[in-house]
């Protein structure tokens, strides 16, 4: 499955991922999947809600999934982090 329509969110600011996501629907999907983990997850909520209020009020959210990812660090110690899955849908 392609991951065309899936933004990371990461370090950048809450309105450089906006931009990825308005960019995303006016690309011709349907649906755009923003994913994050651990302390990214606040920034994945604030481009979700900022989105949906502010630039596009034609999309809403489809889905949320949350869970636990186990990353190895540097020194074979394992680490829980949570993650978030947020899909939005242009209301038909």
């Amino acid at each position: 499955m392609p991951e065309d329509n899936v933004i990371y969110i990461g370090n950048k600011s809450v309105m450089s991922y906006v931009l990825a996501v308005v960019t995303q629907f006016n690309n011709g999907f349907d649906e755009v999947v923003i994913k994050a983990r651990g302390r990214a997850i606040s920034r994945a909520v604030d481009t979700a809600e900022v989105t949906k209020n502010k630039f596009m009020p034609g999309v809403e959210v489809k889905d949320i999934k949350i869970g636990t990812e186990q990353i190895v660090g540097e020194g074979g110690d394992k680490a829980n982090v949570s993650s978030l899955e947020i899909t939005l849908k242009a209301k038909a």
